[in-house]
C-alpha cells in the first residue's frame, strides 16, 4: 500500500523521483511554485517545456529535471477557480489522475505534489486538498508510486493536508 504524507518545506528540494509543477497553460514558467521549479531546475527546464507547445487545464506533462533533485518534473496544469461552477473540481481531480498516469509511463515509485491552484489561482485550499487526496487514493494502485508527498509551503496548508489524511479524505 503507497504511503500518503503532509511535509512541509520547499518541492525543489525533495528527495523524490518526480515533482509537479503547479504550471500554466503556456508551460514557460511564472510565480510561486513554478517560478521556484524553473530556477531551481536551471534553462534546460525552459528549453524543454518549450517543445511542449503548452498544456491544456486539467492535464500534466512531462520533462526532465534538469538540476533538480527529482529526475522528472510532471507540469500540472490546475484550474482558475470561478466560483465552483466551471468544472474546476473536475479539472483538478484531472491533473492529479494525468500525474499519476505519467508516474506509470515513467516507473516513478516516488512523487511530491504541492497544493495545486491554491496559490494565485485562489482554489480553496480545503476543497482542493480533499480533492487530491481522494483522487489520488482512488488511483494509485494502477500507477505503481509507493510513496506521494504533499508538499505544503505553509503551516496553514500543512494542517489541513495533516487533518484530512489523518480523517480519511
Amino acid at each position: 500500500m503507497a504511503q500518503l504524507r503532509a511535509v512541509a518545506g520547499d518541492i525543489t528540494r525533495r528527495d523524490v523521483d518526480a515533482i509537479v509543477n503547479a504550471a500554466n497553460t503556456s508551460l514557460l514558467g511564472g510565480g510561486g511554485v513554478d517560478g521556484a521549479i524553473h530556477r531551481a531546475a536551471g534553462p534546460e527546464l525552459l528549453e524543454a517545456c518549450r517543445k511542449l507547445h503548452g498544456c491544456a487545464t486539467g492535464d500534466a506533462k512531462a520533462t526532465a529535471g534538469f538540476r533538480l533533485p527529482a529526475k522528472w518534473v510532471f507540469h500540472a496544469v490546475g484550474p482558475v477557480w470561478h466560483g465552483g461552477g466551471h468544472n474546476e473540481d473536475e479539472l483538478l481531480a484531472s491533473c492529479y489522475r494525468r500525474c499519476l498516469e505519467l508516474a506509470r509511463e515513467h516507473a516513478v515509485r516516488s512523487i511530491a505534489f504541492p497544493a495545486i491552484s491554491t496559490g494565485v489561482y485562489s482554489f480553496p485550499l480545503e476543497r482542493a486538498t480533499k480533492i487530491a487526496i481522494q483522487t489520488v487514493r482512488a488511483h494509485i494502485e494502477d500507477s505503481g508510486v509507493e510513496r506521494v508527498e504533499f508538499v505544503c509551503f505553509n503551516s496553514d496548508a500543512l494542517l489541513v493536508y495533516e487533518r484530512l489524511l489523518t480523517a480519511g479524505s
